[in-house]
């Protein structure tokens, strides 16, 4: 059937494309001066595979008209003007790499128009990415705060990225298993093996993985020995914690002024958090067992409790909120309790049999 008059029109361009199809609307008129004769103008609302998928596109511009030349913005485009906005908000940096991080993985929709992306685009690009679940995660905050952004700005009429829930493997936290101190002490005697200084650095500091590949070699004191690290809720975010005399002798080996990171990947850049779980799992086979680097944090909360380190110290070494008024606000203690706290941490010895770690330990 023939289009009304002024609704627009679809024809198919030549040669083999991806997308033929060509949606597009009367932009006006121009007039020859000398003949008189007009010569309409067009402007392209997209292109398709299909005439259908056209026409619709064409249905959709005409019951919710928009400004054409925003249909050209793409994916890529999208998160440039974001990102320039978003991540001035941001305390730190490490939200930021984080989501640097995560479109990396978009590549393939990185030339799509934000317009044209459905569920199936975005659903695609997370479940073919080879990557662990943490950034899959990642990648699904990015579409939603992208399309939030986009729709502040007519961008797009419709949000794609609600229409789908990213499902995550639900963590049974009581599972965690902390270190041997027999398997420790392996570790010691394997420091020249891939990521086994980071391991031993974690178990002696208490901070979790992701923030010890976010630690800056700026925030690295050699001279009183503490470093200024740490993320994801207020009270973990740049704290101090002393450096266990046993892992001096690794920080020093680390410490680099010329890189960013204390313990950057071979390209002098940032870890991700898959390279070093690939490590790490290598590692454990190296030394005959099974863990998680989730659980180097829980090593050291579990080994701080059996010496029976202040709660409240423990808290924030660890980066945990402590809910003791009086504690939280009137208390002032020197640095020296905190460094003697960490002392405590030791694992010669004998293996201690722990019970499952609380989840607040987390």
């Amino acid at each position: 059937m023939r289009l009304p008059n002024g609704y627009g029109s679809v024809h198919k361009l030549s040669g083999k494309r991806r997308n033929p199809w060509r949606a597009r609307k009367t932009a006006g008129w121009d007039v020859d001066p000398e003949s008189g004769i007009p010569t309409q103008k067009y402007e392209t609302i997209g292109y398709y595979p299909t005439r259908q998928e056209a026409l619709q596109a064409l249905a959709d511009y005409n019951s919710n008209p928009y400004d054409i030349s925003v249909s050209s913005i793409t994916f890529s485009d999208v998160y440039s003007m974001w990102s320039k906005e978003y991540y001035a908000t941001l305390k730190n940096d490490s939200s930021a790499r984080s989501y640097k991080a995560a479109y990396k993985y978009c590549e393939p929709i990185y030339a799509v128009p934000m317009r044209d992306l459905r569920v199936t685009h975005l659903q695609g690009v997370i479940n073919d990415a080879d990557v662990g679940e943490a950034t899959k995660s990642r990648m699904k905050s990015l579409f939603n705060l992208m399309y939030k952004y986009a729709m502040t700005h007519d961008i797009v009429n419709k949000d794609y990225s609600a229409l789908f829930v990213q499902k995550v493997g639900k963590r049974d936290k009581s599972q965690r298993v902390p270190f041997k101190n027999s398997e420790v002490q392996q570790l010691w005697k394997l420091r020249s093996f891939g990521v086994t200084d980071m391991i031993l650095f974690s178990v002696y500091t208490g901070f979790r993985p992701s923030e010890v590949l976010l630690i800056e070699t700026k925030n690295v004191d050699l001279a009183r020995w503490r470093i200024k690290g740490g993320m994801k809720t207020e009270a973990g975010t740049d704290r101090m914690v002393p450096i266990h005399p046993m892992i001096r002798p690794i920080v020093q080996d680390h410490y680099n002024p010329e890189n960013e990171f204390l313990f950057p990947n071979e390209q002098g850049q940032l870890m991700t958090y898959d390279q070093y779980r690939g490590r790490f799992k290598k590692v454990m086979s190296r030394i005959g067992t099974v863990h998680t680097p989730h659980e180097a944090r829980h090593t050291f909360i579990s080994c701080a409790k059996h010496y029976k380190m202040d709660n409240n110290l423990l808290k924030a070494i660890v980066g945990h909120k402590i809910t003791d008024i009086t504690e939280e606000v009137y208390t002032h203690r020197p640095y020296s309790d905190y460094e003697g706290a960490v002392s405590l941490i030791s694992y010669d010895g004998a293996d201690i049999e722990y019970e499952s770690i609380d989840a607040e330990w987390d």
